[in-house]
């Protein structure tokens, strides 16, 4: 029997809960690193996400299952470091994203 620490959990992650398990894992070395150092990161899995979306939509049919496997995973990535940024500076996303949840602050859409 896998251990507790192994134990898949399939319950639904928080975004407050996601926050919380990559500053457990992450923070020290993310914030001796820094914001610049980080953003780098970002800015490599925003560059991996384009192009995984790119070779996707060059192509009129979906993508196989080692391309959605792709997708998914630099999803994640780009979610990780944006939340190791936002730990870096002691933003709590869950309330950053109640703009989007408070209909006094929702306006329009973009085209």
């Amino acid at each position: 029997m896998p251990s507790p620490d192994t134990t898949p959990n399939t319950a639904p992650l928080s975004v407050r809960a996601f926050q919380q398990l990559i500053r457990d894992r992450y923070y020290a070395t993310d914030s001796a690193r820094g914001t610049g150092g980080t953003f780098l990161y970002l800015a490599e899995e925003f560059g991996e996400l384009a192009t995984a979306l790119a070779a996707n939509s060059r192509r009129n049919k979906p993508p196989t299952d080692a391309e959605r496997e792709n997708l998914v995973e630099e999803f994640a990535d780009v979610l990780a470091w944006v939340a190791t940024l936002a730990n870096i500076h002691d933003v709590d996303l869950a309330d950053a994203l109640e703009k989007y949840t408070d209909p006094s602050r929702v306006e329009g859409v973009k085209d």
